[in-house]
C-alpha cells in the first residue's frame, strides 16, 4: 500500500508576521520556513501507518520554489521513502485549485492507495485542496481526520472526525483522500541519523509549467492588512451601565 503525503513551505508558526509596505502580501524575505504543521501531522500519521506494516511506502510531494527542498528533505528525515518537487519560480502564488490537479497528476502517475494531507496551511488558511483534489479523483474523503484505522484486506479505513457535536467515525473505501488535524499524532523529531540519510534517498524534481496543467489563479488579491488590535477593556460599576454600554455604544442590544 503507497501512502502520497503532501508537504508545504510556509512561514513558521513561531514567526511574527509582517505585511508588505505596498499591503500586496506578507515578508517572506530573510523570514524562517519550515514545514506546514498539519502537514506535518498528515507525514507522521503515514509513516505511523507504514511502521504497523499497514503501508508499504511513503511518498512526499510538495510545489513551490526551489527553497521548498528543504522541507522535502525533513519529510524524507522524519520517514517518507521518496520524494516530489514540482517546482516552480519563487514568486509564483498556486492557488488550491491548481494544487489539487497538480496532485492529480501525481497521483495519477504515483497510484497510491491514500492522499493524507493537512487539513489546511497556516498561511492561507484555504482547507480546501483535501476537498478539491478528492472531487477531481472522485475517490471519497474524510477530513479533520483525529484517528485513522485500515482494514486487514486494505479496502477501507474507519477515520474519526472531529465535528461541532463530537466525535463523528466513518467508513470510507479505499483509495481516498484524508486530511488531518491536530489531536491525529504528535510529530516526531528527526535525529542526525535519519537527516545524514535523508540525503541519499531519491528526491524526483518536476517542472510546474511542463505538467500539462493550468494553474492559473482565479483569485486577485486586492490588499493585505494586518488584523486590528484589540482594545483595552473596562469596568463598570453595577448592572445598569453594563446595560447602558451596551445598548448604546456596542448596539448589541
Amino acid at each position: 500500500m503507497r501512502i502520497l503525503v503532501g508537504v508545504k513551505r510556509v512561514i513558521d508558526y513561531a514567526v511574527s508576521i509582517r505585511v508588505k509596505p505596498d499591503f500586496s502580501g506578507v515578508v517572506k524575505d530573510n523570514v524562517k520556513m519550515s514545514m506546514n504543521p498539519f502537514d506535518e501531522i498528515a507525514l507522521e500519521a503515514g509513516v505511523k501507518l507504514k511502521e504497523a506494516g499497514v503501508a508499504t511506502e511513503i511518498v512526499s510531494v510538495s510545489i513551490g520554489p526551489e527553497k521548498s527542498v528543504d522541507i522535502l528533505r525533513t519529510a524524507l528525515a522524519k520517514g517518507s521513502d521518496r520524494a516530489i518537487h514540482i517546482q516552480h519560480d519563487e514568486n509564483v502564488e498556486v492557488e488550491p485549485l491548481a494544487v489539487a490537479k497538480l496532485l492529480k497528476k501525481v497521483v495519477e502517475k504515483e497510484q497510491p492507495q491514500m492522499v493524507l494531507l493537512g487539513k489546511q496551511a497556516i498561511d492561507d488558511d484555504a482547507c480546501q485542496t483535501p476537498q478539491i483534489l478528492s472531487s477531481l479523483l472522485k475517490w471519497q474523503q474524510a477530513t479533520f481526520a483525529s484517528k485513522i484505522d485500515v482494514s486487514e484486506d486494505k479496502s477501507t479505513a474507519e477515520v474519526t472526525r472531529e465535528v461541532d457535536g463530537g466525535l463523528e467515525t466513518l467508513k470510507i473505501k479505499l483509495p481516498a483522500v484524508v486530511s488531518c488535524d491536530l489531536r491525529l499524532n504528535e510529530p516526531r523529531f528527526a535525529n542526525l541519523k535519519a537527516i545524514m540519510a535523508a540525503k541519499k534517498k531519491p528526491l524526483e524534481v518536476l517542472k510546474m509549467g511542463e505538467m500539462g496543467v493550468d494553474t492559473e489563479n482565479r483569485i486577485k488579491v486586492l490588499k493585505v492588512t494586518e488584523p486590528q488590535k484589540r482594545q483595552g477593556g473596562g469596568k463598570v460599576a453595577d448592572v445598569n451601565e453594563l446595560y447602558d454600554k451596551l445598548k448604546n455604544e456596542a448596539k448589541l442590544l
